[in-house]
């Protein structure tokens, strides 16, 4: 559990109110003291992400799953935000891709961090699990760890609506030091990376993860999500 150190009116700190949208989403929560957080876990779970979103409002997401190992699909994802009792953003909910691919997922109360991030990561530690047979919290913990410990970050422009925005992006690689490595020895090249915002809405312009193949053959694995 995040520590319970209580502001001046009772509630918990802005930052730990963020940062439960993790725990709630059942990703490990403890990994130090309350203020040991990374660049880039501050960026990416913790940060308000919704800061320049005025409910109800609704943020669309291509998805695209290719790759070699398994056929590959194009689909959607809807984040629908709606304002909290004190009409500030956001209470949110998800349609997380559609027909036999769609995930059941929490609705999040008061959220601030954008939950599709964890939506997504939710969607692929269910898939590595399912290809590996390993354990969705391992998996859980090894990409909060790499966050924690490892990300590679770099500033970069990207187009939205015709205009270039600044953004920023986390690359880790969880398996790479993996000691089980040898379960799921395809995946361990694994890429993950986010792409962050301020100028878009809600903060995420996008999130990806890819397997490269050996010798300059198309990639094993591709999954990305993308704001429409």
């Amino acid at each position: 559990m995040w520590p319970q150190r209580l502001s001046a009116d009772g509630a918990p700190p802005v930052r730990l109110r963020r940062a439960a949208l993790a725990c709630a989403l059942v990703w490990p929560c403890a990994l130090g003291a309350a203020k040991d957080y990374s660049p880039a876990e501050q960026a990416i779970f913790m940060d308000n992400h919704l800061a320049n979103v005025r409910p109800p409002a609704a943020l669309h997401y291509r998805y695209v799953k290719g790759g070699s190992m398994e056929p590959g699909f194009q689909d959607r994802v809807t984040l629908k935000l709606t304002a909290r009792d004190d009409r500030k953003c956001c209470n949110a909910s998800a349609e997380f891709l559609s027909g036999e691919r769609r995930l059941a997922l929490p609705e999040v109360q008061a959220a601030e961090g954008n939950p599709v991030l964890l939506y997504f990561l939710e969607r692929d530690i269910r898939e590595m699990s399912r290809l590996t047979k390993g354990q969705q919290n391992y998996f859980r913990k090894r990409i909060r760890m790499a966050i924690y410990r490892s990300a590679e970050k770099r500033e970069l422009t990207l187009p939205y609506r015709g205009s270039p925005v600044a953004a920023q992006q986390f690359s880790i690689t969880p398996y790479v030091d993996d000691p089980l490595r040898e379960r799921f020895a395809k995946l361990v090249g694994k890429r993950y990376t986010f792409t962050l915002s301020d100028a878009v809405p809600g903060g995420v312009y996008a999130v990806r993860s890819q397997v490269d193949a050996e010798g300059g053959a198309p990639p094993l694995w591709i999954e990305e999500m993308t704001l429409q």
